[in-house]
C-alpha cells in the first residue's frame, strides 16, 4: 500500500517533490497530495500576464536566467528570453505540473490549518503519521491522515513590516511585494510631488527602488498623458543600512578585456572551473580574510567600487571587512548617479506626518509622499499548522529572517520530528537545490527514515556527518554572518549529490575557456544532475537544456551577443558630448558642438514599429524598454557664427532579436519615434587576448548604414567598457550626397 504524502504548497518546491515521489522510486510507494491557498499552482510566479494578485508582479524579470531557473528534466522553449518574466516562469511550472504530477492530486483554494503528528496502535505494531485539517475557500473543512508531511510553504511567507510602519504618518505605506505601478502607490492622479521612501538595502531594496525609478522616468518622458499628475517632481529616497554591491543582470568573464564579452550574470557565477574542487562552503560564517577576497572580486567584477555613481554607495575601505552583500539591478546605480534616487545610511527610527528620521544619524527627510517597506518576508507564518511542540522542537526563531527554523541536513528535515520533511524553506531557494532537497527526501523516506538500514551507504555517511543544526543556531549570534547563510549554491549542489551518489554530467562538447586558469567553462545548470534513470523524453529534455546552456556560452564568448543590451543599460542618464563636424562643401560651415547628451529610460513606444510591437505585445505583452534620446549645446561655426543647437533621437534594445537601433522623432511631437534611422552592427574582435582581450584595445566596435532620400548615412561606432559599465564611447559618421558631403565625430563621456 502507498505511503501518503500531504504536500503543503503548490509552488516550485512542491512541483519538485510532488514529481520526485511520484517518479524518483519505483512507482506506487508514494501517494501525493498538494494543498495550496491560492486556487492557482505556482506559488509566487504566476502564470497569465494580468494576474496581479501574488507577491510577485507577473512581468517582473527574474533574476537569474533560464539556464538556473529550471528543472533536471524540463528544458525551456528555444525562444524563451534568456531572463524570463514572472509570468513565464509560471508558464514553465504549469508545463512542469502536466508533464510529470499527472499522478498527483491537487487541491487547489484549500489552507492546511493544523498539522497534528500522530502515532496510533494498529494489528501490525503502531502508525505514525499526521493528521491534517484543511478549509477550501468555500468554508468546507476536512480532516485527513497521511503518513508524511512535507512543508513547500515557501520561504516568502508573509510580508514583514517593522513596527515603525504603523507610525502615526499622513501618507501610503506598503510592502516592496505589493507595489505594481504608481498609481497604486500614489492614487490615480498622484500629487503635487515628493519623495518616495523606499526601506530597506538588500536585494528587494535595491530591486523595488529601481523599478519605482524606471517607473517615474517612464511617466516623464513618455509620450501622451501621464499616469500620474506631476511626475516630474517625485524623486526616491532610499535609506539602506550598508553599501552594497549591485550587479548587472549581465556581466563579463573577461572584465579586464578591452572588448568585454557577456553573459548572463548566473553563467559566470556558477562557472565552477574557476574554484578548487570539491568544493568547500563560501558562505555561512565570514572571516576577516574571506571578506576582503570576495570584495575584491566583486570590484573586478564590476570594474568599479561604485564611487562612480556616487560616494553614498562606494563600498570603499571602511566595508571591505564586513561580509559582503550582494544585489541585482541594472538600472538602479545610473538613476543614483542621475540623482532620482538618493541614498541616505542608517535605520529607519521614526515616520511621523510626511517626516522620516535616520537613526543613528538622527537625519531628517521630510516632504514623504509613500513609503515602500523592503524589508523582507516573516517565513514562520508559513509554519502557521504546525503545533507549538513542534515548532519549538524546530528552534523556531520568528524575529530572524534568514534563519527562521533549524533543520537537518541543509533544510531538509529534523531527525526528532519523524515524517517531516522540507523543500524550498530557506532564502535564495535556487531551483537546482528545491530538486536536490526533494530527492533527498525521497530517497529518505522510501527506505524508512533515519537510522534505517535500508538507507544507500553514501546517505548514512552524509547523515552522520551533518552539522546543519548546530551550524544553524550558531550563524544566529554570528555578527559575521553571510547574506546567504545556508550555504552557497554550488556547494550544495555537490553536498547533495555526493549523498544520493548522482554524478555531475561532462559537458556535451568542448567550452571555452576563460582566464584566470584558461580552464574551459564548467557551467554548474540543474540539468548536470539529472535522475539516476531518465525515459527516452527525459533525456531528451536534459540534453535540450544542457545545449542551450553550452550554446549560449560560445555565443556570448565568441560573437557580439548581449553587447547591445550591455550598451543600451549602460547608457542610462546623462553624458558630455563633444563633437566635430568637418564639412568639405562651403554650403555646409565645420565647426563644434559642445553640450549634453541625456538618455532617459521609458516603456517601450508603439511609434514606427507598429506591425512589430502589435506582434510582441500578442504573444508575451512586453515592449521592453527604449530611451528618449535629448541632445543640447552650442555650436560654434569656423566662419564664426555661433547657435544653440538640439536634436532628438530614440534608442531601442530589442531582446528577441538582440539588437540596438536608433530612430528619428517626429517633428510635430518630439516625445515620439518617427522612422528607423539604423540599426547597430557589432563588430567582433579580430583578435582574443587571453588578459587584454580582442581588437587591439579600441574597445567594441560597430557599424551602420542609412540611405535618407539621395543622402547616404556611413556611421561607426566604438564603446569602450571598464568591466560591466559603459565608460566613454565614440559616434561617428559620413554623409554624402548630391549636397552633401561631410564628416561628424562625437565623443561621449560620463
Amino acid at each position: 500500500m502507498p505511503k501518503r504524502v500531504c504536500i503543503v504548497g503548490a509552488g516550485p518546491s512542491g512541483l519538485v517533490a510532488a514529481k520526485s515521489l511520484l517518479h524518483g522510486t519505483p512507482k506506487g510507494t508514494f501517494d501525493v497530495t498538494l494543498f495550496d491557498a491560492q486556487t492557482r499552482i505556482g506559488g509566487l510566479w504566476p502564470s497569465r500576464k494580468d494576474d496581479g494578485t501574488g507577491l510577485v508582479h507577473p512581468r517582473m524579470v527574474a533574476n537569474q536566467s533560464k539556464h538556473t531557473a529550471q528543472f533536471s528534466d524540463l528544458a525551456w522553449p528555444e525562444d524563451a528570453p534568456q531572463l524570463p518574466l514572472a509570468w513565464q516562469v509560471g508558464q514553465y511550472l504549469a508545463e512542469y505540473r502536466q508533464k510529470y504530477c499527472s499522478e498527483a492530486s491537487f487541491s487547489l483554494g484549500t489552507r492546511v490549518e493544523k498539522a497534528e503528528p500522530v502515532t496510533l496502535a494498529t494489528v501490525d505494531g503502531s502508525w505514525s503519521g499526521w493528521r491534517v485539517q484543511t478549509r477550501s475557500t468555500e468554508g468546507e473543512v476536512k480532516e485527513q491522515s497521511f503518513d508524511h508531511l512535507l512543508v513547500a510553504s515557501g520561504f516568502f511567507g508573509k510580508p514583514a513590516l517593522p513596527p515603525v510602519s504603523r507610525g502615526d504618518h499622513e501618507v501610503p505605506a506598503i510592502h516592496s511585494s505589493q507595489y505594481r505601478h504608481l498609481q497604486g502607490l500614489l492614487g490615480k492622479t498622484g500629487g503635487s510631488g515628493g519623495k518616495i521612501l523606499v526601506v530597506g538595502g538588500q536585494m528587494s531594496g535595491v530591486e523595488i527602488a529601481g523599478t519605482i525609478a524606471s517607473h517615474l522616468s517612464s511617466a516623464v518622458h513618455s509620450p501622451g498623458p501621464s499616469p500620474i499628475s506631476n511626475p516630474e517632481k517625485y524623486t526616491i529616497h532610499h535609506i539602506i543600512q550598508q553599501p552594497v554591491w549591485v550587479f548587472p543582470l549581465h556581466t563579463s568573464p573577461k572584465p579586464t578585456a578591452s572588448a568585454p564579452p557577456f553573459l548572463p550574470l548566473d553563467l559566470g557565477s556558477y562557472n565552477t572551473s574557476n574554484r578548487v574542487h570539491p568544493l568547500t562552503n563560501s558562505q555561512g560564517h565570514i572571516s576577516l580574510e574571506a571578506a576582503k577576497i570576495v570584495h575584491s572580486i566583486y570590484e573586478t567584477v564590476l570594474g568599479t567600487d561604485q564611487s562612480i555613481f556616487s560616494p553614498d554607495v562606494a563600498v570603499t575601505a571602511a566595508h571591505t571587512g564586513n561580509p559582503p552583500y550582494l544585489t541585482i539591478s541594472d538600472n538602479y546605480m545610473d538613476f543614483v548617479r542621475s540623482g532620482l534616487i538618493s541614498v541616505s545610511h542608517g535605520k529607519l527610527e521614526r515616520l511621523s506626518g510626511r517626516e522620516a528620521t535616520v537613526s543613528p544619524s538622527e537625519e531628517q527627510i521630510g516632504d514623504i509622499a509613500a513609503v515602500v517597506f523592503a524589508t523582507g518576508f516573516d517565513a514562520s507564518s508559513s509554519l502557521s499548522f504546525l503545533p507549538a511542540s513542534v515548532k519549538e522542537t524546530l528552534s523556531l526563531n520568528p524575529t530572524d529572517l534568514s534563519n527562521t527554523v533549524a533543520l537537518a541536513f541543509h533544510g531538509t528535515h529534523h531527525p526528532d520530528v519523524a515524517n517531516l520533511g522540507f523543500v524550498g524553506f530557506y532564502r535564495s531557494p535556487y531551483w537546482g537545490v528545491m530538486e536536490m532537497q526533494a530527492r533527498f527526501l525521497t530517497t529518505l523516506w522510501a527506505a524508512g527514515g533515519p537510522g534505517s538500514a535500508s538507507l544507500p551507504p553514501t546517505l548514512t555517511e552524509a547523515l552522520d556527518l551533518d552539522t546543519s543544526i548546530e551550524r544553524t543556531m550558531a550563524l544566529r549570534t554570528d555578527p559575521r554572518a553571510s547574506q546567504f547563510p545556508m550555504g552557497d549554491y554550488a556547494w550544495l549542489m555537490q553536498e547533495f549529490a555526493s549523498a544520493l551518489g548522482l554524478v555531475r554530467s561532462p559537458p556535451l562538447g568542448a567550452m571555452p575557456r576563460l582566464p584566470p586558469a584558461d580552464k574551459e567553462m564548467d557551467i554548474l545548470t540543474p540539468a548536470r544532475y539529472p535522475p539516476k534513470t531518465l525515459s527516452e523524453a527525459q533525456q531528451s529534455e536534459v540534453v535540450k537544456s544542457v545545449k542551450q546552456t553550452e550554446a549560449t556560452a560560445w555565443a556570448g564568448l565568441t560573437s557580439a551577443r548581449f553587447v547591445a543590451r550591455a550598451v543600451f543599460r549602460s547608457l542610462l542618464g546623462e553624458w558630455k558630448l563633444e563633437r566635430d563636424l568637418t564639412s568639405k562643401l562651403p554650403s555646409h560651415p565645420s565647426g563644434h558642438f559642445s553640450g549634453t547628451a541625456k538618455f532617459l529610460l521609458r516603456e517601450g513606444t508603439r511609434d514606427g514599429r507598429e506591425a512589430e510591437f502589435d506582434a510582441l505585445a500578442g504573444e508575451d505583452g512586453d515592449p521592453g524598454l527604449e530611451y528618449l534620446y535629448i541632445e543640447e549645446g552650442d555650436f560654434k561655426a569656423s566662419n564664426g557664427l555661433s547657435f544653440r543647437a538640439a536634436r532628438r533621437y530614440v534608442w531601442r534594445y530589442s531582446e528577441r532579436t538582440d539588437k540596438l537601433s536608433v530612430w528619428f522623432a517626429r517633428t510635430d511631437d518630439q516625445k515620439r519615434a518617427d522612422y528607423l534611422f539604423h540599426e547597430v552592427e557589432f563588430l567582433v574582435p579580430k583578435a582574443d587576448g587571453m588578459e587584454g582581450g580582442g581588437n587591439d584595445g579600441k574597445g567594441w566596435e560597430a557599424k551602420a548604414g542609412h540611405l535618407c532620400i539621395d543622402d547616404f548615412y556611413n556611421v561607426k561606432y566604438q564603446f569602450n567598457f571598464k568591466a560591466v559599465n559603459l565608460w566613454d564611447w565614440r559616434l561617428a559618421y559620413t554623409v554624402k550626397g548630391p549636397k552633401k558631403d561631410y564628416t561628424i565625430d562625437g565623443v561621449y563621456s560620463r
